[in-house]
Order: C-alpha cells, then sequence, then structure tokens
C-alpha cells in the first residue's frame, strides 16, 4: 500500500479511539505573552503515554474560550481571581480538541487571551469592529500570545520543542495565520498550522500573502455564513503562488464552526461529515509534518 494511503488509514483508525477513555481533565497553567506584560491562563491536556510529546496550541476564536452557558457574567480571568469560567467550563469545541489531541499523544495547551484582559466573556458575531475588542485583536496583540505560548512549551522537559503546531478557529485561526506571516521563512517557529474558517480580508490579516516555510492547512465551510471561504481561497492561491506549502480543504454544506459537537451546530446538514473529515486530516496532518 502507498505510504500516503497507509498514513490516511492509520489517522482514520486514530480518530476512532474512545477519547473520554484516555483523557484526562485539564490543568491551568499560567505564562508570560511575549508582550512581556500580560499573565496569560492557559488549559493543558496532557497524554497518559509517556513523554517528551510532539504538542498543539489551540487559539480560541472570537467567542473565548468558554461555554456560552457560562461566560455571560466573566470578566477577569487568572492567578488568584475567582471567576465561574475555568477549566471546568471550557466550550465542548476545544475540550473536545484538546482531549482529541492528548488522545493522540499530543500535549495541547489552550490559551485564554481574553480573561486576563478582563474579557473572559468573548464577543458575538459579527463584532469585529467593536471597539472594545481592539486590545485583544488578531493582528498585533493575540499573535504575542502565541508566540508566549510556544516559548512556555519549549521550556518544559516533557515538550518536544522542535515538535510544536499551531491550531486556530475563525478569529484565533486569523490570529495563527498571523502567526505563521510573522514567522515567515524561519524554521525554528511552529512547526506547521492548522486553521479552521478563518477571516481572510484585510482587517484580519497583517498581509495579503504569507511567505511561509512551514506547512499551513486551512479548512473552509463552503456555506460559511461569517467570513467568506472565497476570500481565504484567493489567498491561499496567492500565498502558494508566492511558495508558501497550504493546503485547502473545503467542504460543501458546511457552515462556521462547523466542528462545533453541540446538537444544534451538528444538526446543519454537511457539519458532520465535515468535522469527522476534518479531524483524520488535522492527525494525519501533524503526524506526517513531525517527521
Amino acid at each position: 500500500m502507498p505510504a500516503h494511503l497507509v498514513r490516511l488509514f492509520i489517522g482514520l483508525v486514530a480518530s476512532l479511539v474512545p477519547v473520554a477513555a484516555v483523557s484526562a481533565a485539564p490543568q491551568t497553567v499560567y505564562f508570560r505573552s511575549a508582550d512581556n506584560r500580560t499573565a496569560l491562563v492557559g488549559y493543558l491536556f496532557q497524554p497518559t503515554t509517556p513523554g517528551p510529546w510532539p504538542a498543539v496550541v489551540m487559539l480560541h476564536g472570537r467567542g473565548g474560550p468558554y461555554s456560552s452557558n457560562n461566560n455571560s457574567g466573566c470578566t477577569s480571568v487568572g492567578a488568584g481571581i475567582a471567576s465561574p469560567c475555568d477549566a471546568t467550563t471550557l466550550s465542548k469545541r476545544h475540550r473536545m480538541w484538546g482531549e482529541y489531541w492528548s488522545a493522540h499523544g499530543y500535549l495541547a495547551l489552550l490559551p485564554d487571551s481574553f480573561g486576563p484582559r478582563g474579557k473572559a466573556h468573548g464577543f458575538d458575531r459579527f463584532t469585529h469592529d467593536d471597539p472594545d475588542r481592539a486590545d485583544v485583536n488578531e493582528l498585533t496583540v493575540r499573535p504575542l500570545d502565541a508566540e508566549g505560548a510556544l516559548a512556555y512549551l519549549r521550556g518544559r522537559s516533557d515538550v518536544i520543542g522542535r515538535q510544536v503546531f499551531l491550531q486556530g478557529w475563525s478569529n484565533g485561526s486569523s490570529t495563527a495565520l498571523n502567526v505563521m506571516i510573522r514567522q515567515g521563512d524561519k524554521t525554528a517557529g511552529y512547526r506547521g498550522a492548522l486553521v479552521f474558517y478563518p477571516g481572510c480580508g484585510r482587517k484580519a490579516l497583517v498581509a495579503p500573502t504569507i511567505s511561509s516555510a512551514a506547512p499551513i492547512a486551512m479548512f473552509l465551510g463552503a456555506d460559511d455564513e461569517e467570513v467568506s471561504p472565497q476570500t481565504c481561497q484567493q489567498f491561499a492561491d496567492r500565498s502558494r503562488q508566492a511558495g508558501s506549502p497550504i493546503d485547502v480543504t473545503a467542504y460543501r454544506g458546511a457552515t462556521h464552526d462547523f466542528d462545533e459537537p453541540s446538537s444544534r451546530r451538528q444538526s446543519t446538514p454537511g457539519n458532520q461529515a465535515a468535522m469527522n473529515d476534518a479531524r483524520v486530516k488535522a492527525i494525519a496532518a501533524l503526524d506526517r509534518w513531525k517527521n
């Protein structure tokens, strides 16, 4: 069997492993943003197998890392701060992916960019121009949080420092692209990035193309009602022409947040198939990129 089919088969089998049976509750950790002034809180999903492990930094979207059932009354989150938003109230999507990575031998870190800045409540849809989002923006603020997370993980003895990857959703996905734009042709940063339904317009990205030495896999909902998959496809096409290794998968019938595992989101035709396929492709990509 060809090697690429073997990897795809392994990824498919791995995606069927019952995550709940091997995962543990996330650990709360603290580290500094690369802005050198913000003390961040993060949630660590640790494998049960012996380390050191490869790692994934997961960047939440504009809704924040916490469940919408809990975050309306949340403001600040951090060391020594009492808040209803914590490791027990993460959204279903973030918990699902954190447990998915840890079940497959990756340490996963979910940094909270909003809570340490007094905005743990997150933001509703179509609030891109809300001035309250300026100090947590995806252009100049959140990329520094991702860089701080990379430095934190590389300081841990249980992480393989050359095998740290980036994953983001929506606003966090635009952040991930901006991190990769900042990283450019350097090979000492993130090893690769998984970006789910990012905003790819001029308000979301610091450059109209990316020149990246690290691979990027982009997952789009063809029926996205919040961001333009066409704009992202054009961004990827321009970047590929510039020499960047970017793969794009666009899921027909899938919407924004297609991998949100709630019954409401999964009731949309196309979302469940997109979520299942993206999980298989994501683990296969990271396993391929780390070798």
